[in-house]
């Protein structure tokens, strides 16, 4: 199983360990007494894949200002491109699920997809270091054309006029959580509506996590 993996991301595991941690979802290792499961892999590979990213993105449009560029970057590196790009892959059928996750479709969610996609990047980081990860990233999950003139979406703005036309008001952004050290944190934040929790998003700034937020709200809505 794993070996038809590393043929379709490029890469070969020397610990296939890691590759099999990637892979294995906290419902598979609960069920079976093992505190090792995805979850840490995740959070390296989001920091790594994010990197890649702003860098290629900084090569790619030099006449790009902050904003925009911070926008390219939030629709590669959002949950939705993501989960779009691990069904590419089939990623799904490699996963190690619990029979909860499995009898739910956990293979085809959006989410945990997304998950596991960055999973990998965090273990392949580990196993052979940034340019490996960086080139399993670019054959991957990079697609910087399409981020060209579509990082201008604002989804935010477009919550915005949604929950205006509905309720007659606006939502509002909370942080719920900051992790990583002050040179690379990574931000957590909800999309209210009152005491509702429209959406759920992260980023490398308030912004970026306040429009992966807004994205995550517009697509429980259907309007993605």
């Amino acid at each position: 199983m794993s070996s038809t993996l590393e043929d379709i991301v490029g890469y070969r595991f020397q610990d296939r360990g890691l590759l099999q941690e990637a892979l294995t979802h906290k419902s598979y290792a609960y069920e079976r007494g093992n505190t090792r499961h995805n979850e840490r892999l995740e959070f390296l590979g989001d920091s790594v894949l994010a990197a890649v990213v702003a860098h290629r993105l900084f090569e790619r449009f030099p006449e790009s200002d902050e904003g925009r560029l911070s926008k390219a970057r939030a629709l590669i590196v959002s949950r939705n491109s993501l989960a779009h790009q691990a069904a590419v892959l089939e990623l799904g059928r490699f996963l190690l699920l619990g029979s909860g996750e499995e009898s739910t479709g956990g293979r085809t969610r959006p989410s945990l997809l997304a998950n596991a996609l960055e999973a990998v990047i965090g273990a392949v980081y580990l196993d052979g270091g940034f340019d490996a990860s960086r080139r399993v990233i670019e054959r991957c999950t990079l697609d910087l054309e399409a981020s060209d003139g579509a990082g201008e979406t604002d989804y935010k703005s477009r919550l915005q006029e949604i929950v205006q036309k509905r309720h007659k008001a606006e939502p509002c952004y909370r942080l719920v959580k900051t992790s990583g050290p002050d040179h690379d944190k990574t931000f957590q934040v909800k999309a209210l509506f009152g005491s509702r929790t429209l959406g759920t998003g992260r980023g490398k700034t308030k912004k970026d996590a306040e429009q992966d937020a807004a994205r995550d709200a517009l697509e429980r809505m259907g309007q993605q």
